[in-house]
């Protein structure tokens, strides 16, 4: 009797110890992330996190296997129901992004993790943002190897001899033209490759005008291609007013590119700033 208790005794501290062991070890749960904004959920991917990613906003496009998962909607728009409703265990957005005061306030009154991240449109500010972002979520190593592959794209940026002015136009339809303005993504993309922004005198987006158009006499036009199809394409958009009067487009120099890819200013940014260089030459 005394020899079958010491093995329970025995067997009991053993499992005990086990339990205690895997609890301290072992591997906890995957975190549930939901993602508010397109650059911090393309560096989640690479950083290795993508089956951990529950939701995502519109913005969410690269890679393409995103689009499968549930959307949140427009980081404008975004509702906290929306995104209570996945059941997130962290829920990161950036400081560049517009979602309400309100919405932020029910998220974090909800007792879910929000986690806001810097974002500032340079190569400096990309790099500390994949870096921060690596060191949250404990992915020290895959965030160095996207930081490796970004300076390495970025060296390979062909030298400006001559810089021209650039002209972004945010259009959905010829309804809702906007032109960018001074400490935008797209004046940071412009500096990067050695061109300029053609207006200067206002920050943000500003309505665009024939008048402001034509004074400011842009080289080249720059277009998402989702803004350049709504005004049906270079012809519909040299029918804006003002437009065909503009050296561009005289020139017929309209260029468009991915939205996400031209201003996310994430791990792309070196093969971003390479295709638009090439397209304004």
């Amino acid at each position: 009797m005394r020899t079958t208790s010491f093995y329970r005794v025995g067997y009991t501290l053993i499992l005990f110890f086990y339990l205690i062991s895997n609890s301290v070890s072992g591997k906890p749960a995957p975190l549930r992330i939901v993602s508010a904004n397109g650059t911090l959920s393309e560096i989640l991917v690479g950083l290795g996190l993508e089956s951990q990613i529950v939701g995502v906003d519109v913005t969410s496009t690269y890679p393409v296997s995103l689009e499968k998962l549930p959307k949140i909607g427009h980081n404008r728009n975004i509702s906290s129901e929306g995104i209570l409703a996945l059941n997130p265990d962290v829920i990161v957005t950036s400081d560049q992004s517009m979602i309400s005061v309100n919405v932020l306030k029910q998220l974090n009154s909800s007792g879910k993790k929000v986690v806001t991240f810097k974002q500032e449109y340079s190569e400096e500010g990309t790099v500390n943002l994949i870096r921060e972002m690596g060191t949250y979520f404990n992915a020290k190593p895959q965030a160095e190897k996207m930081i490796k592959s970004l300076k390495s794209d970025l060296a390979r940026l062909p030298k400006t001899i001559t810089p021209k002015k650039l002209l972004f136009i945010y259009a959905r339809g010829t309804g809702t033209l906007m032109v960018s303005g001074k400490n935008t993504s797209l004046d940071k993309m412009f500096t990067l490759i050695g061109h300029k922004n053609a207006v200067t005198d206002f920050t943000d987006f500003k309505p665009l005008t024939s008048e402001s158009l034509l004074a400011a006499n842009p080289d080249v036009l720059v277009l998402f291609s989702s803004g350049l199809e709504s005004v049906d394409g270079i012809e519909g958009l040299l029918k804006v007013p003002g437009v065909a009067y503009t050296n561009a487009g005289k020139n017929r120099k309209v260029i468009s590119m991915d939205g996400q890819l031209l201003t996310g200013f994430g791990p792309r940014l070196g093969k971003a700033a390479t295709e638009l260089a090439q397209k304004v030459k």
